[in-house]
């Protein structure tokens, strides 16, 4: 491993599979609640959010406390950024004293790699535009290794934003890297150009995409990275591509396990009873993504230990 997890897009199976059997170990440490272990004692951890988050933001802080490291928040709003400051000063601000990761969210596309150059620091993507969000596919594969015992030869389909998606190509990069068939469903224009050459499968029919598939993932509606209406409305959207009940029991695909990085709309790429189903193992990405960023901070941590660069 580097230092730096950027994205999928530019690392190897081989290390794909290290942070997972990494993070199937550090999920047993974090099911022994109370348990902490003093593998990152002594270093720090701040996430760097210029975007709202939840889940991402929660399961690192989760993350760290647990390996025994120290853990600060800093959000745009409330950092020198809002006075000015460049965002390159504060990444080197934060070098100087002494950070050891900083894991970044930012609405542009590339802001992680550019902070990589320009700090000490190992720099964990959480989240860059419409690039990536290399933890939450990382977390998703976890899920999908618990539940099938593998990944090679699964039939994975992605239902939903897909053109402004990061979590969609984090998913699609690494899936393919791990041997699994990718379905994207989605109306033409919520999927990117030349979308087959990600060399990935395309359906506009929910019903035909997700038959005999063995996971189905629904993918938020990113109205907020949208500039202009790429459909007339959310309502018909949800009447011709929502993933119901009924689409899944037409398709025959009752025995596919259901994913949603989430937040989800329900309603529109997703029904509320298909996200509440037995099928839905939605809780379960949750409780997975703390596992993965533990394995994550230390796999980066005790790279940059050794002195190993991106």
């Amino acid at each position: 491993m580097k230092k730096d997890l950027l994205g999928l897009k530019d690392i190897s199976a081989s290390e794909i599979e290290l942070i997972l059997d990494t993070a199937a170990e550090m999920k047993k440490l974090f099911s022994k609640k109370g348990k902490k272990s003093n593998l990152l004692e002594g270093q720090t951890v701040s996430t760097l959010f210029f975007e709202n988050s939840t889940r991402t933001r929660l399961s690192f802080e989760t993350a760290s406390n647990f390996l025994g490291a120290h853990f600060m928040a800093i959000s745009a709003s409330t950092s020198s950024v809002s006075k000015g400051e460049t965002f390159i000063d504060t990444g080197k601000n934060l070098d100087a004293i002494l950070i050891d990761a900083i894991v970044i969210r930012h609405p542009m596309g590339g802001a992680p790699h550019l902070l990589a150059k320009n700090v000490k620091a190992s720099v964990i993507n959480g989240g860059d535009g419409t690039s990536e969000h290399p933890t939450q596919a990382l977390l998703d594969f976890l899920t999908m290794r618990e539940k099938f015992s593998k990944i090679k030869g699964l039939k994975v389909v992605l239902c939903g934003d897909i053109k402004f998606s990061r979590v969609a190509r984090s998913n699609i990069w690494g899936l393919l890297k791990l041997g699994a068939e990718v379905t994207v469903c989605a109306p033409y224009t919520l999927l990117p150009k030349g979308m087959e050459d990600f060399g990935v499968k395309v359906e506009l029919n929910p019903a035909k995409a997700i038959a005999n598939a063995d996971v189905i993932m629904g993918l938020r509606i990113q109205s907020e990275r949208q500039n202009m209406g790429v459909f007339p409305s959310v309502g018909e959207y949800a009447k011709f591509f929502s993933i119901t009940e009924e689409v899944i029991k037409k398709a025959k695909a009752e025995k596919a396990i259901i994913m949603h990085p989430g937040p989800a709309n329900r309603g529109v790429e997703m029904s509320g009873e298909v996200l509440d189903s037995k099928n839905s193992v939605v809780l379960e990405q949750v409780t997975n993504g703390v596992a993965v960023r533990m394995a994550v901070l230390k796999l980066l941590l005790e790279a940059r230990a050794r002195g190993v660069k991106s």
